[in-house]
């Protein structure tokens, strides 16, 4: 696994196996959120097979699939709300939707483009072309 700390409570990773969630788990982490659709990857990495393990591990698990098309304000407030308590682990393909979604959901909660640009590259992920609608999110 290559877990990317974006916050205190915040963590992103490219796509985890169920035999990962005990280590998940163990590494203090009380919830997943699924980013990566299942037409994406093969049936034992779909998101029922990472809820089994979840709910085996004591993890809850949300599934919130992101594509291209599927990136909105929306899905940023619902990734937002799934963020709400404790230390979450958001999981795409590369970690890369996980970083633009929570990205999308900071700056619509008010924080600075800047720094939310700059936590993003910190953990490896270059979202400065984000910049201006990470902006105007903040502005509405």
């Amino acid at each position: 696994m290559d877990i990317r700390q974006i916050t205190d409570r915040y963590a992103v990773s490219p796509q985890i196996d169920a035999a990962d969630l005990p280590a998940i788990k163990a590494a203090g982490f009380d919830r997943v959120i699924c980013n990566r659709p299942d037409m994406e990857v093969p049936p034992s990495h779909q998101a029922e097979a990472i809820r089994a393990a979840a709910d085996a591990a004591g993890i809850a698990l949300t599934i919130l699939p992101i594509t291209r098309e599927t990136l909105t304000p929306e899905n940023a407030q619902a990734h937002a709300a799934a963020m709400s308590e404790g230390k979450v682990l958001a999981y795409c393909a590369s970690g890369t939707r996980s970083t633009m979604i929570w990205a999308m959901g900071r700056a619509a909660q008010g924080d600075a483009a800047t720094d939310i640009i700059q936590n993003a590259a910190d953990a490896g992920y270059d979202l400065s072309a984000m910049a201006p609608f990470l902006q105007s999110l903040g502005a509405q």
